[in-house]
C-alpha cells in the first residue's frame, strides 16, 4: 500500500507541473517554472517515456498543457496541420489542416515552424503560408480563420512565415508584414481588428515572434523584423521606435527579443547582438544603444534572461553575458549553436546537430551535467535540428522534423 501511494503521489505531483502554453512557455522567455528536476542525468541521458516518429516535418515546437500537447507538422508541400497528441504517450487526438506550406526561397527549408498558443479552451495557429487559425483545443473545432497575405497585404520573408501567434488579454497580435499592416490586433474571439500597423519602410515579417513590454510608462509590442527592432503601442498599434544595427545584413532575423526593466536585447548571426534602453525622448520614444558586438548570443536558438545574465549560442557555442554591460562571462563549445529553455536552475540546450545537454545556469563557469543524443535521429538534409526544447509537467520534449521524443526528467524520491 505505502509504494502505491508513494507512486500516485509521485504521479500527482509530476500532473501538477507546469504548463508552456505557447512559444518559449508562459512569458515568452524561454523560462520554466518547474521544480523538483533532475539536476544532473544519467551517463545515457534521462529515461525516455515515449517516441513518435510521425509528428510531420517541419521545427514547431510543442505546447504543452494539462495531458495534452499541440504542434503543427506537415505532409509534402499541399497539407501544413495543427495536431493535438497526448502527453501519456504521445498518440495524436486530432488534426486539423491549416493550408499550403508556405514558399521558400534558396536554399530552401519547406515545412511547419509556428508554435501554436493555448489561451483557455482555444488554440491559435499560424501556417507558414499565413493561414492563421482559431480553433477548440479539445477537438480542433475552427471558430474563424483569415489568411495573412489575403486580408492585410502581408509580406513574409524569404523563407515563409514563422510567427507564433501572440495573446494578451482579449488581443491578438501578429505580424503580416510590409506597408499596409505590418503589425496587426485581432480580437481573438472573432478575429475582427482591432488596428492595423503600418512600420515605416514596410517592413518584411522576418521570422520572430513578438513579445509584451513595459517601457517609458507605455504598454508596447516588440517584434524583430526583417530590417530592424520595433516597438508599436499596444492600446492604438502607433508606431513608436526602431532599432536597425542588429538586423543590418542579416537575411533572416528569427530569435525572438528578450526584454527587461525598459531594456530589449535583440541579436542575428551574420550582424552581432545588441540591447537598447526604451526611454521618452520629447513627445515620443527612442531606442538608445547600449552596447552592440558580435560575441553574443546570436543563433537561431534564442537565449533566457537569469539573474541579469544572459544565455544562449552563437557559432562559437554556449556563452553567458552580463545584460547590463554586455560583458562576457564565460562560453564553451558545448554542443555548439542550438536552443535553449530553462527550469529549476539547470538551462537544457538542444544543439542544432541534434545532441542535447543540461548546463547548471550559473555565470561562475560552463558546468554541464550530462548529455545524449535522442534516438534514431532524422534525416535533416540541408537543414538542422532548430526546434527549441520544451520542459512541463517533469517532462522534457524533443522535436526534430518527424520525430518527438519525451522523457522524464523528474527527481524521483
Amino acid at each position: 500500500m505505502n509504494t502505491c501511494f508513494r507512486f500516485l503521489a509521485l504521479l500527482c505531483l509530476c500532473l501538477a507541473g507546469a504548463d508552456w502554453p505557447q512559444w518559449r512557455g508562459p512569458h515568452r522567455d524561454g523560462i520554466s517554472a518547474e521544480t523538483g528536476l533532475l539536476a544532473e542525468w544519467p551517463e545515457d541521458g534521462p529515461k525516455l517515456l515515449w517516441q513518435v516518429s510521425d509528428a510531420g516535418g517541419g521545427y514547431s515546437t510543442p505546447a504543452v498543457v494539462g495531458q495534452r500537447l499541440y504542434l503543427l507538422g506537415n505532409e509534402g508541400m499541399d497539407n501544413e496541420f495543427v495536431q493535438a497528441r497526448a502527453v501519456a504517450g504521445g498518440e495524436q487526438l486530432w488534426s486539423v489542416k491549416l493550408g499550403k506550406v508556405g514558399p521558400n526561397q534558396k536554399p530552401p527549408y519547406p515545412g511547419s515552424r509556428s508554435t501554436p498558443t493555448v489561451d483557455g479552451s482555444r488554440l491559435f495557429a499560424l501556417g507558414s503560408d499565413g493561414d492563421l487559425a482559431c480553433l477548440e483545443a479539445s477537438s480542433g473545432k475552427e471558430h474563424w480563420r483569415l489568411n495573412l497575405r489575403e486580408q492585410f497585404a502581408g509580406k513574409p520573408g524569404n523563407w515563409a512565415y514563422a510567427e507564433s501567434p501572440l495573446i494578451d488579454g482579449d488581443v491578438l497580435v501578429c505580424t503580416p508584414g510590409g506597408s499596409e499592416a505590418t503589425l496587426v490586433a485581432l480580437n481573438k474571439t472573432t478575429g475582427e481588428v482591432i488596428w492595423k500597423c503600418a512600420v515605416p519602410g514596410g517592413d518584411e515579417a522576418a521570422y520572430a515572434s513578438a513579445i509584451v513590454v513595459q517601457a517609458a510608462g507605455i504598454k508596447q509590442y516588440v517584434q524583430f523584423l526583417q530590417n530592424g527592432l520595433v516597438g508599436v503601442e499596444a492600446e492604438t498599434g502607433m508606431f513608436l521606435w526602431r532599432y536597425d544595427a542588429t538586423a543590418k545584413g542579416s537575411p533572416a532575423n528569427i530569435p525572438t527579443p528578450v526584454a527587461h526593466g525598459g531594456y530589449v536585447f535583440s541579436g542575428s548571426g551574420r550582424s552581432g547582438g545588441g540591447l537598447v534602453k526604451v526611454s521618452a525622448d520629447g513627445g515620443g520614444l527612442v531606442a538608445e544603444q547600449v552596447y552592440f558586438h558580435g560575441k553574443l548570443p546570436t543563433s537561431i536558438g534564442g537565449a533566457v534572461l537569469l539573474d541579469g545574465y544572459l544565455y544562449g549560442t552563437n557559432s562559437q557555442g554556449l556563452l553567458c553575458v552580463e545584460f547590463a554591460t554586455g560583458e562576457l562571462k564565460w562560453q564553451d563549445r558545448s554542443l555548439g549553436p542550438g536552443a535553449v529553455c530553462y527550469a529549476d536552475g539547470s538551462l537544457y540546450l538542444h544543439g542544432e546537430g541534434g545532441d542535447v545537454a543540461l548546463i547548471e545556469a550559473t555565470p561562475d563557469g560552463y558546468r554541464e551535467r550530462g548529455r545524449f543524443t535522442p534516438p534514431d535521429q532524422p534525416d535533416r538534409g540541408r537543414s538542422k535540428a532548430w526546434a527549441y526544447p520544451v520542459v512541463a509537467g517533469g517532462r522534457l520534449y524533443l522535436r526534430d522534423m518527424n520525430k518527438l521524443w519525451c522523457y522524464t526528467v523528474a527527481a524521483t524520491k
